[in-house]
């Protein structure tokens, strides 16, 4: 079953997808429509291949998803999955109400797998049962109606999140600005690759960033730049054409060489062999595309 409400204003998205046999997304089909994507799955424990690596996908755990990532589940007509883009909801605008960019959305990290006790399933239910009442009702209130609900998901699963991966003697200033952090990476990696480059633009020194980040997940901040580019050269290598040159410049290697040696210090391969290690191992297969 697929929901589909756009906003007649904005004309921003919001999907709710339930237990769709063909249920998948790749980054490079779907460009125009850059959806954030909460994927629930409400069967038996299973595999998901986000970006060329395959998970373990448990049963009843929520996965925030970035607009960028490809995912493929092993079933998915066990999952229900909300989509919306930033027309529909913005997480950069609204912060201050979901405290979510950053963490939940926009951190360079792996992802949250976010498990539900049978009391949190409960209510998750209910509320998957609110979301199908109003995508049912056609009236002047209904965009703003699934936008609190929305809203309401994001903040429960954010604080699951806080709950689950969070040191809890990290204070809200501190996590502040490590969300911040991970935001700014995720807007400049592909020119800025140096952690004084983020540094200044937080105002704080390098050593603070790093001091932080080793209470924050034990990775310092050129760990997480670093990690951050490698994800998008190998999303590129993965579901496009593009020759590794051309990859090397749009993240911002003046030389492929340099690119290329620091890709195979971060995967033990150099890129062309990563592309078809991948490929040749995956039990998922990986479609190409260009993007």
């Amino acid at each position: 079953m697929l929901h589909t409400y756009q906003d007649p204003k904005t004309a921003g998205i919001l999907n709710l997808i339930c237990q769709e046999p063909g249920f998948e997304r790749y980054f490079f089909r779907e460009p125009q429509s850059r959806l954030l994507t909460i994927a629930w799955n409400v069967g038996d424990d299973q595999a998901v291949l986000i970006d060329g690596i395959n998970y373990l996908f448990p049963r009843q755990t929520m996965l925030p998803l970035m607009v960028s990532q490809s995912v493929s589940f092993e079933h998915p007509d066990t999952i229900v999955a909300w989509q919306f883009d930033r027309a529909f909801y913005c997480i950069v605008d609204h912060d201050k109400e979901v405290s979510c960019v950053g963490f939940l959305f926009y951190g360079a990290k792996d992802p949250l797998f976010l498990a539900l006790s049978s009391s949190e399933q409960t209510k998750f239910d209910a509320l998957l049962t609110v979301f199908h009442d109003e995508f049912s009702t056609h009236d002047a209130i209904q965009g703003e109606m699934l936008r609190m609900l929305l809203k309401r998901l994001i903040i429960k699963l954010t604080r699951l999140a806080k709950e689950q991966y969070l040191d809890p003697t990290l204070s809200e200033k501190d996590l502040d600005l490590v969300r911040r952090f991970n935001l700014l990476v995720e807007i400049h990696y592909r020119k800025l690759h140096a952690v004084s480059d983020y540094a200044e633009l937080l105002n704080k020194s390098p050593k603070t960033l790093s001091n932080l980040f080793a209470i924050y997940n034990q990775k310092s901040p050129l760990q997480l730049i670093h990690e951050r580019i490698v994800l998008e050269a190998k999303r590129l290598l993965l579901y496009t054409d593009k020759s590794t040159k051309e990859i090397a410049y749009e993240l911002g290697f003046e030389e492929v060489p340099h690119f290329s040696r620091f890709f195979k210090k971060q995967v033990n391969l150099p890129p062309s062999e990563f592309k078809e290690h991948i490929k040749s191992n995956l039990s998922i297969p990986l479609p190409l595309g260009k993007n």
